[in-house]
């Protein structure tokens, strides 16, 4: 199996065309269809059924498309990651996280790269669940890590990283701080530090609302920052994944019978060339061991 072949496989599964296809790769449409059926005598069997208009894919097809583009994009990415070790030269590496993400998930396998990689530069971009997305469809970053993104594109890869729950953050003053066990009736009348930038901030409210935790009284918060400072204030308390950075003079724990979990996601652009670095810290990510979150 030839990486050509896999490479014209993969443009006539999206393009659905062998004649645009091979304007595509740059090949004449002889040359693509002939590489293609060595493909399919290889396989032992038809990948695609001819029809016009388009082409459509067969069963074989259909099951083969997923490996065969795993297949291409490992082979890409063996060869921008060589070419870069070569020359010593990565430029920067883009990611978008939602407010909501820590960054602190990411900093050991950055920390990790950067021993590969000299000149290496990152280039952070934060915004909503919209945003990340507007980043990637853009271009203005390879990689994106949220839970979930407000774009329906159809070129959006994800992949799940890890799923966590919700705790309560609080001062390590505050009256529940020291009780092993913290229930609803507990929070009841004290004020709610809304994460307002949270993707499930809404899904949260609605969870706590069924156990009669009412928000007349709570602030609205558009920051982690911001959240910190009003928690290390004692100004409220505020729901908080697992994966928060909180400091030593905030306390964590878990309410009783809080049915709330995000999964976070690694998200990248279907069929867009990746840097070598993006597609090392893509295998990182996929490969980590999350399971102090979940």
């Amino acid at each position: 199996m030839e990486m050509h072949q896999v490479r014209y496989f993969l443009a006539v599964a999206r393009i659905l065309n062998f004649t645009r296809a091979a304007d595509e790769c740059n090949v004449t449409q002889p040359s693509l269809t002939r590489a293609i059926k060595q493909l399919e005598a290889e396989l032992g069997g038809d990948l695609f059924r001819r029809e016009r208009p388009a082409a459509q894919l067969t069963e074989l097809g259909q099951r083969m498309h997923p490996l065969l583009k795993q297949c291409y994009e490992a082979a890409a990415g063996a060869r921008s990651l060589a070419s870069a070790f070569k020359s010593g030269d990565v430029g920067s590496l883009r990611i978008a996280l939602t407010e909501a993400v820590d960054l602190s998930l990411l900093i050991p396998h950055l920390d990790e790269i950067k021993k590969h990689f000299s000149g290496l530069e990152f280039r952070f971009l934060r915004g909503g669940s919209k945003s990340v997305g507007e980043y990637l469809k853009n271009g203005d970053a390879e990689l994106g890590i949220a839970a979930e993104i407000d774009d329906d594109w159809d070129r959006l890869d994800s992949w799940p990283l890890f799923t966590e729950r919700f705790q309560l953050a609080l001062n390590a003053q505050h009256r529940l701080a020291n009780r092993d066990k913290i229930s609803f009736e507990d929070i009841i009348g004290e004020q709610i530090l809304k994460r307002l930038y949270c993707e499930y901030a809404e899904r949260l409210d609605t969870s706590l609302r069924e156990h009669d935790v009412k928000f007349n009284q709570g602030h609205e918060i558009s920051s982690e920052r911001d959240l910190i400072e009003l928690l290390e204030a004692d100004i409220g308390i505020a729901f908080v994944p697992c994966s928060s950075t909180v400091p030593s003079t905030l306390k964590r724990a878990d309410i009783e019978g809080l049915d709330a979990k995000r999964t976070v996601h690694l998200f990248g652009v279907a069929g867009r060339q990746r840097t070598a670095v993006a597609a090392a810290v893509m295998r990182l990510l996929r490969g980590a061991d999350w399971s102090r979150y979940n």
